[in-house]
């Protein structure tokens, strides 16, 4: 009799233990068409705010000289406190570009995922990631659960394939622009 329960507890577990996660990686994403699309016009317009925001970023702290960034006329000695404040505020606002193009590669990779069709679905576990996880962060590649085991140190985060940046089409005049 015992041996027959065995039997049983080990089928359980094979069963359990037996779903294919792969099965699991095809599922389709809960988003609808219509949703995509405004995903995709969320990417975009964070996308083209990114890019202002590091350009202004960036003009302001590779002024050439003290003169430039200050405005400052007078031909008088800067002082070694001024030019500190100057190489912490540069190397500020260098950090910060960095972010922001690390925002920017994000947001790439989610309009390629929504062009291979794998919007919103976890890169990690094949589920899909919940519509209000997408509204605050429509670049997520993860589903909050696997992000929080991420951020815990539980798991650590799936190989990723290099990609270079995409352009995607911009309707922002003031991106055009700056680009000529």
């Amino acid at each position: 009799m015992a041996g027959k329960a065995d039997e049983e507890v080990a089928q359980k577990r094979k069963k359990a233990s037996g779903k294919n996660t792969s099965s699991a990686r095809t599922k389709k994403s809960r988003l609808t068409a219509a949703d995509i699309e405004r995903f995709k016009l969320m990417l975009l317009e964070k996308r083209r705010q990114i890019l202002r925001n590091v350009n202004e970023i960036e003009d302001e702290a590779l002024k050439k000289s003290h003169l430039d960034a200050t405005g400052d006329l007078s031909s008088m000695p800067i002082h070694m406190a001024d030019l500190g404040t100057d190489n912490y505020e540069q190397e500020f606002a260098l950090g910060l570009m960095d972010s922001e193009r690390k925002l920017l590669k994000e947001i790439d990779e989610a309009m390629q995922r929504i062009e291979k069709g794998a919007y919103g679905i976890c890169e990690a576990t094949g589920k899909p990631i919940a519509r209000a996880r997408l509204e605050a962060k429509p670049w997520a590649r993860y589903c909050v659960k696997y992000a929080r085991m991420l951020e815990q140190g539980l798991v650590t985060e799936p190989e990723q394939s290099t990609s270079e940046p995409q352009e995607y089409e911009s309707t922002d005049k003031s991106e055009e622009a700056s680009k000529s």
